[in-house]
């Protein structure tokens, strides 16, 4: 059996960074509890290895369960000015893993929205990355979620309005596009500030080379995160078998019986759950 990995996978940059940094944090603080602002990152299993250290997950509605002067981590999506705010009145240590892509569309959005231009963010509104670029939005701003809802928005008097459409970082090259071009055509003081995440594409066209020189694809990742599921919906399209799985214990069967198997990992997907998927046909080699 020839086991192929994508020659791009697993962690991104923001990613990495905030693992890296929660993990500085709970050396330095071992005899503390370090409180992350939601899920540090979209994979359980890390997620599990980073709470056995003492990192301790809190829902931003919760704050006010944070103990005074605490050790407090920001994710990599970011939040809202107004939760930083409220860590600070509590004397809390704040760590800041947001993405530097994120943090650039939150200072393009208070930049602009400030001024006479009007801000269109797309996204999922309910994704704590919109919430919180939406935070820092003055009056002139809005969010859709896709097509459909551009197709139904207008912006009231946006001939005196420069009209600015930024996106979530793993939002969908595709969409965005759509969206591009019917704002195109509907304003005439139109700007795009693509904020999308190279990433996302990077893992996808890595995925599409993978699929034609296997016979089954693992797409290893997080139930819940976004750009893994799109990675094995690609996976699904694109080659005979695929299987999106979490961790090595969850491999099909029927995948120790191919020739060939390719290896993909959405971006919060650690080194070491990679390694283990691998070494788990060698395994079954020898057993």
């Amino acid at each position: 059996m020839k086991i192929i990995r994508a020659s791009v996978l697993g962690f991104c940059f923001g990613v990495r960074r905030a693992v890296e940094l929660a993990e500085k944090a709970l050396f330095e603080n071992q005899n503390k509890t370090v409180y992350s602002l939601g899920p540090l990152i979209h994979n359980e299993t890390a997620l599990k290895k980073l709470g056995e250290k003492g990192l301790l997950t809190v829902d931003e509605s919760c704050i006010n369960d944070i103990p005074n002067g605490s050790v407090v981590i920001i994710r990599a999506h970011g939040v809202a000015p107004a939760v930083t705010d409220a860590l600070e009145s509590k004397k809390c240590t704040i760590i800041d893993a947001t993405c530097p892509r994120v943090k650039a569309s939150q200072k393009m959005v208070e930049r602009y929205t400030n001024h006479n231009d009007y801000v269109v963010l797309t996204g999922d509104k309910n994704h704590g990355e919109v919430k919180g670029i939406a935070g820092y939005a003055g009056k002139n701003f809005s969010q859709i979620q896709d097509f459909s809802e551009a197709q139904a928005f207008d912006v009231s008097d946006s001939d005196n309005k420069n009209i600015i459409l930024l996106s979530q970082t793993t939002y969908s090259p595709i969409e965005f596009s759509k969206i591009e071009e019917l704002f195109r055509s509907r304003y005439k003081n139109f700007a795009v500030m693509n904020t999308i995440c190279p990433a996302t594409n990077e893992r996808q066209e890595a995925l599409l080379e993978l699929c034609s020189k296997v016979d089954g694809v693992l797409v290893v990742g997080g139930k819940n995160s976004a750009n893994t599921k799109r990675l094995y919906q690609t996976a699904a399209e694109n080659c005979r078998l695929a299987a999106h799985i979490q961790t090595a214990s969850e491999i099909p069967v029927e995948f120790f019986n191919l020739q060939t198997v390719g290896i993909t990992a959405g971006a919060s997907t650690p080194d070491d759950i990679i390694e283990e998927v691998e070494s788990a046909f060698a395994k079954g080699a020898n057993s």
